[in-house]
């Protein structure tokens, strides 16, 4: 019998409870080494394992198959994941080009199934695939036989990924998949313009690298970041769609505070929408993006122990969470 989002909403509502909040993020700041932090984990109700690495993975496990028992439509999963179909498709086709071992690198989920995806590729039907993937795919491929340009057929993909997830986020009938993504893919621009302008680049590349989408001036910062940093961070700190000013300036205190306020953003975002929703697939999203908020927290953490970071610096390295 088919799921309804009544039951849904029930579910996830009593699930969410058992999300991080600020006092569990303290308690795992406290632990003086992995073994510890691994302890304190699983008596917040995570699978123990042999390190947190493994602990996570076990709890995205988890996550997956809870929503796959209770969402009455997982496909509106899919704006979130098809960047796993795109770093797979990136493996396969480096690693067949390359004639090395590539399937330990695939992950899941994924949009794709891998063996659909090995074959195309190894027998070079790109037609195959999902229609959004074709053309980019073909591309990759032809400037990667061709020119070796790996970072350009890079820039092909990752586009039409942004593209693709902005087609879908529209399609739903959600005012927060929409907002979301054009907030994810507008500060996605947003880093390649930087890196660009960091690195030296031209504007070949930039023309294939930024995504169109409401409010990003595409000309003007492909432009700018051509030009050098300074010319985009002056155009970027003029900026006010999505908060870019803000963002500019937490880029100058540097660019981990720049990371850690799109983060913010975006998990603010989904706790302003989904939490206050009664209604369709947003609760199910929500608890979702919490769970993904909660695991970076605790890479974060265990990262700073296993370097023996002072548990103050680590705090000011913390994202927001959903809990």
């Amino acid at each position: 019998m088919a799921v309804s989002y009544e039951f849904s909403i029930g579910s996830v509502r009593a699930k969410e409870t058992a999300l991080f909040k600020p006092a569990d993020i303290e308690q795992l700041l406290v632990c003086k080494d992995e073994g510890e932090l691994c302890a304190t984990l699983a008596d917040k109700g995570y699978t123990d394992a042999a390190g947190t690495d493994e602990m996570l993975e076990k709890h995205t496990d988890e996550m997956w198959a809870y929503l796959r028992g209770v969402a009455p439509d997982m496909s509106i999963f899919d704006p979130f994941i098809l960047q796993n179909d795109a770093h797979n498709f990136k493996v396969v086709l480096k690693g067949t080009m390359a004639d090395r071992e590539y399937r330990s690198l695939m992950i899941e989920p994924c949009v794709t199934a891998h063996e659909e995806l090995i074959d195309a590729v190894e027998r070079r039907q790109m037609y195959r695939l999902p229609e959004w993937m074709q053309k980019p795919c073909d591309r990759a491929y032809e400037l990667l036989a061709h020119t070796g340009d790996a970072r350009m057929a890079d820039a092909v993909l990752d586009k039409a990924v942004m593209r693709e997830m902005l087609r879908l986020s529209r399609g739903y009938n959600s005012a927060f998949l929409k907002k979301y993504f054009e907030t994810l893919v507008f500060y996605s621009n947003i880093k390649t313009a930087l890196r660009a302008a960091h690195t030296g680049t031209d504007r070949d590349y930039m023309h294939n690298a930024l995504c169109d989408v409401e409010g990003f001036r595409r000309k003007e910062i492909a432009a700018a970041a051509v030009k050098g940093f300074d010319a985009l961070l002056g155009l970027l700190s003029k900026c006010s769609e999505y908060d870019c000013k803000t963002a500019v300036e937490r880029f100058k205190e540097s660019p981990s505070a720049f990371e850690r306020f799109t983060d913010d953003m975006l998990i603010t975002l989904a706790r302003e929408c989904c939490k206050r929703t009664s209604e369709g697939a947003e609760p199910l999203l929500g608890y979702y993006l919490g769970v993904e908020a909660e695991k970076k927290v605790i890479h974060i953490i265990a990262g700073g122990i296993r370097t023996n970071t002072e548990p103050d610096i680590i705090r000011e390295r913390l994202r927001e969470i959903y809990g």
